[in-house]
């Protein structure tokens, strides 16, 4: 018996993240937003990488920075970075629990935030604010959520119940 295949969960998915992304928030709260299309681009690396590699990942972020007002690139390139990072340590991470994974992604958007603020150095940016670094706490915490609803979605466990 095979499994039934819902393709149509990860573009729809990254659609949802990048409008995530967009959706406006207080100012005191932007700080804590979490990177939505990083998270989820780190689901589909760990769950189905013959899909989702660097090359997705470049394109992935390219339309982030199509749709966010950074720098054409940046997000192209982070993704770049955290994909490499999830593809190297894949087999390890899958057979994390989910207390263990969100330390994992954690550390993982940490690294990003990590990548970001080199580029803004090197790109002689602006600095950014100190409650930047706030983001991964986020992240760290709605890893679990993120992982339960797209692994639903994409079993279809949710319609056997």
């Amino acid at each position: 018996m095979t499994r039934a295949r819902h393709h149509w969960v990860l573009p729809t998915s990254l659609v949802v993240a990048l409008a995530l992304s967009l959706l406006p928030m207080p100012q005191v709260l932007l700080p804590l937003r979490p990177y939505w299309v990083g998270l989820v681009l780190a689901y589909w690396v760990i769950e189905d990488p013959d899909r989702v590699g660097l090359g997705f990942a470049f394109l992935v972020g390219l339309a982030g920075d199509l749709v966010s007002d950074g720098l054409l690139g940046e997000q192209a390139l982070r993704l770049v970075v955290m994909t490499f990072i999830l593809q190297r340590f894949r087999a390890r991470l899958r057979f994390f629990p989910l207390s263990q994974q969100a330390l994992a992604v954690g550390g993982l958007m940490l690294n990003d935030r990590i990548v970001t603020a080199a580029i803004h150095m090197v790109l002689r940016e602006p600095a950014l604010p100190s409650a930047f670094w706030f983001s991964p706490l986020t992240g760290m915490v709605l890893w679990p959520l993120i992982f339960l609803l797209l692994d639903a979605l994409r079993l279809g466990s949710w319609r056997r119940r």
